[in-house]
């Protein structure tokens, strides 16, 4: 099991405005991004994304993502290999995404 802390900052967007952000919308964006065709399919990765749904949900309200070791692995494997590099200009996003990598298992 892997316990992620969520932290939000605030991000400037167009116009000097600014809007929360945080982990879980970065991998809700990597997920969204996703063209169809790369997306798994099948009653596991079902099963899987309806874990990552819940524990998402559940997140949101204790600022603590937990998730079990096949969970992790498969968003793990997804941010090595979806992650945009202009990500590494943002600060916080940079440092939420390495706590997310480095977290130990539980």
């Amino acid at each position: 099991m892997r316990k992620i802390k969520i932290n939000t900052w605030k991000a400037k967007i167009a116009e000097g405005k600014e809007q929360d952000e945080n982990l879980l919308i970065a991998i809700n964006v990597l997920l969204g991004n996703k063209r169809p065709e790369d997306i798994p399919k099948g009653l596991d990765k079902f099963r899987l994304f309806n874990r990552l749904a819940k524990a998402f949900d559940k997140a949101e309200e204790t600022k603590e993502l937990v998730l079990e070791e096949a969970d992790y692995s498969f968003l793990k494997e997804m941010i090595e290999k979806d992650v945009p590099s202009i990500w590494g200009m943002s600060e916080n996003l940079s440092r939420a995404i390495e706590d997310f990598l480095n977290v130990k298992q539980e």
